[in-house]
């Protein structure tokens, strides 16, 4: 039986030219060099202060890992497999040559036979500069356009390595992916398929033989088995498995999955493979409508509105992610109730434990192939590597059911529409042939189950605007560029899959990451770990019209954060209201990779800023909503699940100190999937003093609220509650009263205690009104005064922006 020996310990790393270090470093495998010379104390963290600029060089210097092993595996066939080296190598065995790579997103497999010794052996892998062969490859290919100063379209390696608007710039170098020995005799399994419909399971396998004697393969899975007999180097095993039940994505039904095994055997097992499949179909539905044409996506026939968020890579150095960050990070997207991640083209394909965990959560995955933000050459050297990463991912992922899009890229597509690209490129290939060609083509070949969208944004059509919200998917920048939030109201779109806001991470975390004293807004190191230009302009920019300009650096990091949750809030709820014209909504973005203010829901450090909370409550399956209709109000009741919501609304309008003027009860049906429109009449919904009242609709324990003015222009009162923590295990309940109406309270454990966390945030409170927040993480010998929870920094309102 084939065996896979792992060399993963022993290694080190050293400089291979002039370096400020010089020394020869114990390595990590799987891992990176910037990782393995902060383990070793040569460097200071990248991501801490400024630290990143002073360390450009790592980039820059080509570097040897080496290890010494031993090797007593006999067979007739000894390979080294190597998934993944980033990225521009050189693979030397005991002083020979094996192989060179240049492609970070490929594995690699050279013959070593006759090469290893029993004992004694040396693997040298150098990385040479990424930088020098990207430069050399735009030297020879000529410049083509791109979003940032650095040349990460000229090489097949993560476009965010080389720094982003939210990301620092740490362009790796390393094994980043497992490393080891395959011995093997007669034949191995070089490739399996499985394409996978409810009740059939057809496995299409290719083999790399050494002789032409008999082989069976053999494929198990839902307690049916089938064998077939093999004469070649290709075959094919179908299983009929009509007692199967269906993979459903969250809200639709349960994941079930099966293990398939494919055996290859000759007189013994030769090899196996194992994964855990589900069956179930997924279509993209694009048809032309009275409103342009529709994006639907459907599993097992049943559309479901995408409740979606973008997907970076978790860390700069991708190999510190492990299962259990995946676990946690996916997990806080599940508990915000997202059932989709967007696989931004500026990463990675990603890991088995990624797609592992969304199998088995029923969270849904649209997967970009990695291309991103710039005009990217199809001649070689690069032009067969794409192809041949295409084919290796497309077979990788193609096992995982809650992998339903292929999306040819990002915004490159709209960059040479509308970023002045083809003055530029002087007529230079710049991806086209990629997105409409090449891709479609592999997944057609490969992975027929799953539907192919060449671009995000994309509107189906070359001769279309390639991001006219009226067909296919959308992206919306012009809201934090240069519009206020509101603008999202004029949208009409049928798919969004990007749209952002940003806001500082949370204050323990930037106190983590920035050592500045005092901290402000434009301290040397706040401003470091903000990439976007001119992102604290437009933070300010954003609150205008909704808070008074902050003057403490308190009151800037609250309101700013207020302000993204509010405009993020804004344009979901507005996007969901138009159900079933627009079929889904992704915003940009779930996490980030480090300490940064950014777009963010999840900071750098795992921990959920003000804007998580609002995304779980406008991404709840059933979900209300007062919006604007017809020069009225009207209340928008929204059910994302198989079942009618049978409810009634009750709506108020209520003055500030809890005065009722108006009072209306609505019974409501929305049917599964759907949604219901109902118009308030105009004695509930007109105010004798907009400053000074609201409209409060409940149902269900769902609450949707309707101010008739901006914060800036409404007369809140002094936040005026009472609070009283009563401990409990590892923490305290915060019991808390309201004695005037309190705006979007909203409590920072971490100002107590950076291990602290809150079950909930940005609570509206009519006066007598009560909540429970269980903050959690803080031992109970460690608890502040009561006086503590209900003050600013740590308890804050929109109130206290407005009315100190």
């Amino acid at each position: 039986m084939a065996l896979l020996r792992p060399l993963h310990t022993g290694w080190t790393v050293r400089a291979a030219a002039e370096a400020p270090v010089g020394e020869t470093f114990p390595a990590t495998v799987p891992g990176c060099v910037h990782t393995d010379l902060l383990a070793a104390g040569a460097i200071p963290d990248p991501l801490l202060d400024d630290n990143e600029e002073r360390l450009h060089w790592i980039g820059r210097t080509p570097w040897v890992y080496s290890l010494d092993f031993d090797a007593p595996e006999a067979a007739d066939r000894l390979d080294l497999v190597a998934d993944g080296l980033d990225t521009v190598a050189t693979v030397t065995l005991n002083g020979v040559e094996v192989g060179r790579t240049a492609n970070q997103h490929r594995g690699y497999r050279f013959d070593v036979t006759g090469l290893v010794r029993p004992s004694g052996n040396t693997l040298d892998v150098r990385f040479d500069s990424a930088y020098a062969y990207a430069e050399h490859v735009r030297d020879t290919l000529g410049t083509r356009p791109n979003a940032y100063p650095e040349p990460f379209q000229y090489i097949r390696k993560m476009a965010c390595n080389f720094g982003w608007d939210w990301g620092p710039t740490v362009v790796t170098a390393g094994i980043w992916q497992p490393i080891g020995l395959h011995a093997w005799s007669t034949a191995r399994l070089a490739r399996v398929r499985p394409v996978v419909t409810p009740g059939r399971v057809e496995v299409l396998v290719d083999l790399e033989r050494l002789d032409d004697r008999p082989l069976t393969l053999t494929a198990t899975c839902a307690g049916v088995e089938s064998t077939v007999t093999v004469d070649g180097s290709t075959a094919s095993v179908v299983l009929d498995v009509p007692d199967a039940q269906l993979w459903w994505p969250r809200g639709l039904g349960e994941p079930h999955r099966y293990e398939l095994t494919v055996t290859l055997r000759a007189d013994d097992v030769l090899d196996t493979w194992t994964r855990r499949i589900g069956l179930r179909t997924v279509e993209l539905d694009t048809a032309a409508d009275a409103d342009g044409s529709r994006f639907v996506l459907r599993v097992n026939g049943e559309p479901v509105f995408v409740r979606g968020v973008n997907w970076i890579p978790d860390d700069a150095f991708v190999t510190r992610v492990d299962r259990a960050r995946y676990a946690e990070r996916i997990g806080q997207a599940v508990e915000a109730g997202v059932n989709y991640l967007r696989v931004w083209g500026g990463g990675r394909y990603e890991s088995e434990d990624f797609y592992d965990l969304a199998d088995s959560l029923g969270v849904l995955v649209g997967q970009d192939f990695p291309f991103a933000c710039a005009a990217y050459p199809e001649e070689e050297p690069l032009g067969s590597q794409v192809a041949a990463e295409a084919r290796e991912q497309v077979v990788r992922l193609m096992p995982h059911p809650s992998l339903v899009m292929w999306v040819g890229n990002n915004e490159n597509i709209w960059g040479y529409h509308d970023w002045d690209w083809p003055d530029e490129l002087e007529g230079r290939t710049w991806g086209e042939g990629y997105y409409l060609r090449v891709l479609p083509q592999i997944v057609r070949e490969l992975d027929p189950t799953r539907p192919y969208w060449p671009g995000s944004p994309y509107s189906g059509d070359p001769q279309r605007h390639p991001n006219d919200p009226a067909h296919g998917t959308t992206h919306i920048w012009d809201v934090w560029n240069t519009h206020d939030y509101r603008h999202y109201a004029t949208y009409r779109p049928r798919f969004v899959a990007e749209f952002g806001f940003q806001a500082p991470p949370t204050f323990a975390t930037l106190r983590r990451a920035v050592s500045d004293d005092p901290l402000t807004p434009h301290s040397p190191g706040v401003a470091h770990h903000q990439k976007a230009t001119g992102g604290n302009e437009k933070l300010a920019r954003g609150l205008d019209g909704h808070f008074p300009a902050p003057e403490t650096f308190d009151d800037w990091h609250w309101a700013t954060q207020l302000n993204q949750a509010r405009a993020i809030a804004f344009g979901i709820e507005h996007f969901r209201s138009l159900k079933p014209l627009c079929t889904g909504t992704v915003m940009w973005q779930l996490n980030d990779n480090w300490p940064v203010t950014s777009w963010s829901a999840i900071d750098g450090d795992g921990r959920r800023k003000p804007l998580w909370f609002a995304l779980r409550r406008v991404y709840s399956e059933r979900f209300l909503t007062l919006q604007p209709r017809d020069g009225g109000v009207a209340i928008v009741a929204v059910n994302d699940g198989p079942n009618a919501w049978h409810t009634t609304v009750s709506v108020r309008r209520l003055a500030f100190d809890g005065t009722g003027h108006a009072t209306l009860s609505v019974p409501v049906v929305v049917p599964g999937g759907g949604a219901t429109t109902v118009a308030l009449p105009p004695e509930v919904t007109t105010p004798e003093s907009p400053a000074a009242e609201l409209l409060v609709a409940d149902a269900d324990g769902a609450r949707a609220l309707w101010c008739f003015a901006e914060d800036v222009d409404l007369s809140y009162p002094r936040a005026a509650v009472d609070v009283r923590p009563v401990p409990a295990p590892d923490g305290v309940d915060l019991h808390i009263t309201a004695r005037s109406l309190v705006r979007d309270l909203t409590v920072f454990p971490d100002r107590v205690d950076p291990a602290a966390t809150v079950d909930g945030a940005l609570v509206t409170l009519l006066p007598g009104e009560s909540t429970v927040l269980r903050v959690r993480g803080i031992a109970a010998a460690a608890l502040p005064d009561a006086s503590v929870w209900s003050a600013p920094p740590v308890l804050r309102t929109a109130n206290d922006l407005v009315n100190p």
